[in-house]
């Protein structure tokens, strides 16, 4: 692995305003389906992408990106599609 790679590795990524509004939204439609941080990992779980609330409340909270995979997931189990997590809400 180059030393590039590596200090790459050590250097926590921002969150952007993709980032920023992707979290809003999954604590928006999470709330809207009446479901807890605890709900949402268990039907993540039942799906095969187990992930704990704790790492929920990080994604809502903005201490944790949320990659791809996991917006996927998540967009799955709040039963939309992932560009409903993703795109701005019209007023």
């Amino acid at each position: 692995m180059s030393s590039y790679n590596i200090d790459m590795a050590k250097r926590p990524l921002a969150i952007g305003p993709a980032g920023f509004r992707t979290a809003r939204l999954i604590e928006h439609v999470r709330n809207e389906r009446g479901l807890s941080q605890r709900e949402l990992a268990a039907r993540l779980n039942r799906l095969g992408h187990p992930l704990a609330h704790t790492a929920l409340s990080r994604i809502e909270c903005l201490r944790r990106r949320c990659d791809v995979d996991d917006l996927v997931a998540i967009a799955g189990a709040l039963e939309v599609p992932p560009v409903a997590l993703l795109q701005r809400r019209e007023s």
